[in-house]
C-alpha cells in the first residue's frame, strides 16, 4: 500500500518509515500539517497516518481539510492523549481508526493487514461525476453527450480514476487497485486499457482527458 506518514517527531517517524517500508509499503513523509494537506492532494494513498500534535496545522486540522476536498483516504490518527474527548473529536473530524501513543508497531501492521483484506471500495458512491461525465459504477455505463457501456476492467479503471482527479497515478498503482491480485497485468496492460478510454472518452465527447505515456504515471483532467 501507498501510505502518507505525517508525524513531526523526527525519530518515530524514522522508525515507522523503516518497518513500513520492510513489510512492503511505499511510505512519504510530512512533518507537519499543512505538508500532509498539500501531499494528499497531489497523491494517491491508501492510508494516511496523522499525528494530531503537529506544527503548522494540527492533524485535526489537516484531516478537516483534507476531508473537504472529498478525499476519503482511510485514516488513522496518532494521539499522546488518551482522553474520550480527543478520540471524538478525531472520529468527528473524519478519522476511521486512532492509536494512542505509545503504541505497538506489532498492532499498527496488524490493522494495516487487515485493511489490505477488506473490500476497498466501501466509500465509493454508485455513481461519479467529474467535469461534464457521470459514471454508473454497477451499470458500468460512462454518460456526457451520449453515454456508452464499458467493459468490466474500462469500468474499475475509470473509478480509480476519478476517485482521485488530477493526481499522478503511476501504473503500477493502478495495476494494484485495478487488477489487484491479477499477476498476468502489467505496465502494457495498463496502457491497453487507457487507450480504450481514451477512445471511449472521445466517442462521448467528454471534456475529460487522460494523461500520460506508456509505462509512466496517468493524470485525470478537465479539458476545454
Amino acid at each position: 500500500m501507498k501510505i502518507l506518514l505525517a508525524e513531526d517527531e523526527e525519530q518515530l517517524s524514522r522508525v515507522l518509515k523503516v518497518a513500513l517500508t520492510k513489510n512492503g509499503h511505499e511510505v512519504e513523509i510530512a512533518d507537519n500539517g499543512q505538508l500532509a494537506v498539500e501531499l494528499s492532494q497531489k497523491s494517491a494513498y491508501d492510508v494516511i497516518i496523522l499525528d494530531i500534535m503537529m506544527p503548522i496545522k494540527t492533524g485535526l486540522e489537516a484531516l478537516k481539510e483534507i476531508r473537504a476536498t472529498g478525499n476519503k483516504t482511510h485514516v488513522i490518527m496518532l494521539t499522546a492523549m488518551a482522553e474520550v474527548d480527543d478520540r471524538v473529536n478525531g472520529l468527528d473530524a473524519g478519522a476511521d481508526d486512532y492509536l494512542t501513543k505509545p503504541f505497538s508497531l506489532k498492532e499498527l501492521l496488524a490493522r494495516l493487514r487487515s485493511m489490505e483484506r477488506r473490500v476497498d471500495d466501501r466509500f465509493t458512491a454508485s455513481v461519479l461525476e467529474y467535469g461534464n461525465m457521470k459514471l454508473d459504477v454497477h451499470e458500468q455505463e460512462l454518460v456526457s453527450h451520449n453515454s456508452i457501456r464499458l467493459a468490466g476492467k474500462e469500468a474499475k479503471l475509470l473509478e480509480f480514476l476519478m476517485l482521485n482527479p488530477e493526481k499522478e497515478l503511476s501504473s503500477q498503482q493502478i495495476e494494484q487497485h485495478v487488477w489487484e491480485e491479477d499477476n498476468a497485468a502489467d505496465a502494457q496492460t495498463v496502457w491497453i486499457y487507457i487507450s480504450y478510454l481514451r477512445q471511449k472518452l472521445a466517442a462521448i465527447s467528454a471534456k475529460v482527458e487522460i494523461s500520460g505515456q506508456k509505462g509512466g504515471s496517468f493524470t485525470l483532467k478537465k479539458v476545454g
